[in-house]
């Protein structure tokens, strides 16, 4: 393990320096002219294109009372269009759809300005006016402009609510009223770059006058307000993020008092009317981790424990999912890793629980939808790995219906899902997934995880994977490991800091697995992740590197060191650990990839991608891996996208050239072995 009182590529994280971007573009020019110069690759990027850019897909719609709202690019609208139709219109094959922004033409407006979007909140109920984020190139910081429905055009001045580049949190209280979180300033922010104040801001008053209703701890990771518009039950709310997964929710009454909610600070808490819903990470009153909890939120308040239990966990059944309709609460569980749907109503005599019908077999469903101010409506999607996503609308208490289906994109004729359990170091049984044809035999394999922030692996069509891997007789894998939420929260749990080991050696049992059931072979093999998946694929290369034929690592952390120090990263110590604690870099120290480079080693080839306009996980972490890498001599193949964002591009044409070069890549190096 290499010692790194001087790191000699730090220069590296200066994300925008002309050296450093320089150094980039000598990368990407090497990458580019080795694997995109070919017409086979011009063939796949523009067949992932068409997967992307196809007006056949599902337009998928958040229902706002009488209107739904969709965000759409395709191959004309590169940067989008903001628009919203009525369910009638919806219901058809080709719906008339009212176009509210069309983010190109702003953008051309703009010519200085990349805009990509971020996001839209509608005032309700009269849905007059929206406050829209537009992010620079797809970072998660943005500009916040005020939209008037009415009118069609973005409002400025005094009277408006327009807020510049920050990683802002903000949210309709009235036509003439926000909560507001943002940079305010030295101070305002926590650590981890996100609001420690909230506010509540006042149309026609400067920001610097808006009035403080909360102040968190420069330690905190964010704090954030919000109004719940349910009407009779209108309230107000405070959460302090103290960590990543422990937090305190207040009510913030009328007049100005903070009434702390006396639950377990690891829990998801959420009100609706009179229902207090509490779904535990840890055990609470008797209840296990991953129990849902219903009680009455007033009682509650004023001193009672009467809990209701709506779902309690099993060897193989967890809580995936779950939200409120109007009158009802649809709930979606994963059973090992396969979804079940039910709905549970309060009544006058207690909570009933019932199947919710109509929901195919053999494929993961979610809830895409609901709008409890309006009614018992929903909207589901339902895809597997062959079976294109599906449109699922109902009402409860009536049929669920396909309205809409996504078209096929690849030839799934014998391709086959199966499902397998491999035994990692300690015993446990992780489970994964097997697509592709002939498995029997040996064939080029690659192995997808992620392995964090209980983040479940659900099967889902992606047309990509398949004309770019499955078509071609190939097979992929996603992997259930821990550090995801696929049997609840102790699956997540178990693999917190010190724990983390337990991450990458069910990785690697899946990897061995693959080999010893003759799906495939090392040489054959190749692993793709990204994000914190790609903090697993910097532990693949460096402590199983005999297990890989190629590795493909996306947006990744790697530099355990410094990473609580870069943009968003402090954020996540409540995962990895801290390492400016002795304690807890004895075991961070010990997989951190950027010190755990071997020159002697014989590692697989390996691909980095990442975006200089990720603004959650540095793009330092890897460019100074790569840097290292090729210091030490190993084949390392890099790419940073200029745009992006933590997503890795900022529009249809960067995706589909992202996702080509990765395939190309693979192919390259596992189809000939």
């Amino acid at each position: 393990m290499s010692d790194d009182t001087t790191d000699p590529h730090l220069w590296l994280e200066d994300v925008t320096g002309e050296k450093q971007l320089d150094w980039v573009r000598a990368r990407n020019d090497r990458t580019v002219e080795e694997y995109t110069r070919t017409e086979s690759f011009a063939e796949l990027e523009t067949r992932i294109r068409e997967v992307l850019d196809t007006d056949a897909r599902i337009p998928y719609a958040r229902r706002r009372g009488e209107y739904l709202y969709n965000y759409w690019r395709d191959a004309d609208h590169v940067r989008g269009l903001w628009r919203r139709t009525t369910m009638e219109q919806y219901l058809r094959d080709e719906p008339e759809w009212d176009v509210l922004v069309d983010l190109d033409a702003v953008a051309e407006e703009e010519e200085d300005e990349n805009w990509v979007w971020s996001g839209a909140q509608v005032l309700r109920p009269d849905q007059s006016r929206a406050l829209i984020g537009l992010s620079r190139g797809g970072a998660d910081a943005n500009v916040i402009r005020e939209f008037d429905l009415v009118e069609r055009r973005f409002v400025s001045g005094p009277d408006s609510f327009e807020l510049p580049e920050a990683k802002t949190d903000i949210a309709w209280i009235d036509a003439d009223t926000v909560y507001v979180g943002t940079d305010f300033g030295d101070g305002s922010l926590t650590d981890s770059g996100y609001p420690r104040i909230a506010k509540r801001w006042k149309r026609g008053t400067p920001i610097e006058e808006a009035e403080t209703v909360f102040e968190g701890e420069r330690s905190d990771v964010a704090v954030s307000a919000w109004f719940d518009n349910t009407p009779g039950y209108e309230r107000s709310f405070v959460d302090r993020a103290i960590d990543f997964y422990r937090s305190y929710r207040f009510e913030l009454t009328a007049d100005g008092e903070l009434v702390k909610l006396d639950v377990p600070d690891d829990a998801r808490v959420s009100v609706y009317r009179d229902h207090l819903l509490v779904r535990t990470r840890s055990e609470w009153l008797g209840h296990p981790a991953g129990t849902l909890l219903a009680a009455n939120y007033s009682d509650f308040l004023a001193g009672s424990r009467e809990m209701t239990v709506l779902f309690a966990p099993d060897e193989h059944t967890s809580l995936e999912q779950y939200a409120w309709t109007k009158n009802h609460l649809l709930v979606v569980t994963l059973q090992d890793v396969q979804t079940r749907m039910r709905v549970l109503t309060p009544g006058d005599d207690g909570w009933t629980d019932e199947e919710l019908p109509g929901v195919p077999d053999a494929t993961s469903t979610s809830i895409i939808d609901v709008d409890p101010l309006t009614g018992d409506d929903f909207f589901l999607n339902s895809s597997g790995f062959t079976t294109p996503a599906t449109l699922l609308s109902g009402t409860v208490g009536g049929p669920v219906e396909a309205i809409k289906q996504a078209p096929s994109f690849f030839d799934a004729e014998g391709i086959t899902v199966e499902q397998f359990f491999a035994t990692s170091d300690d015993g446990t049984q992780v489970p994964y997934f097997v697509v592709g044809r002939n498995t029997g035999t040996p064939s080029p394999t690659l192995l997808y995880g992620y392995g964090g922030f209980e983040n479940s692996m659900v099967p889902a069509y992606s047309g990509g994977v398949g004309r770019a891997w499955l078509e071609k007789g190939y097979t992929y894998v996603v992997a259930n490991i821990r550090g995801g939420g696929e049997y609840g929260p102790t699956w997540h749990t178990q693999a917190l800091k010190e724990n983390r080991h337990k991450v990458f050696e069910d990785f690697s049992s899946v990897a061995k697995d693959l080999v010893a059931r003759g799906i495939t072979t090392p040489e054959q093999l190749g692993a793709q992740g990204g994000s914190n998946g790609g903090l697993l694929m910097g532990v693949m290369l460096t402590r199983y590197p005999e297990l890989f034929g190629a590795i493909v690592c996306q947006v990744p952390l790697l530099d355990m060191k410094r990473y609580h120090l870069l943009l968003a990263g402090a954020s996540w110590m409540a995962e990895y650990g801290d390492p400016d604690d002795p304690a807890e870099w004895e075991f961070l120290g010990r997989y951190s990839p950027y010190q755990n480079t071997d020159p002697e080693a014989d590692y697989p080839p390996i691909l980095v991608t990442t975006s200089t306009r990720d603004d959650r996980v540095h793009p330092g972490h890897a460019r100074k891996m790569v840097a290292r890498l090729e210091e030490q001599g190993h084949e390392v193949w890099y790419y940073e996208n200029i745009e992006g964002g933590h997503g890795g591009a900022a529009d249809n044409a960067q995706a589909a050239f992202k996702s080509a070069l990765t395939f190309t890549f693979l192919a390259d190096k596992l189809a000939n072995r």
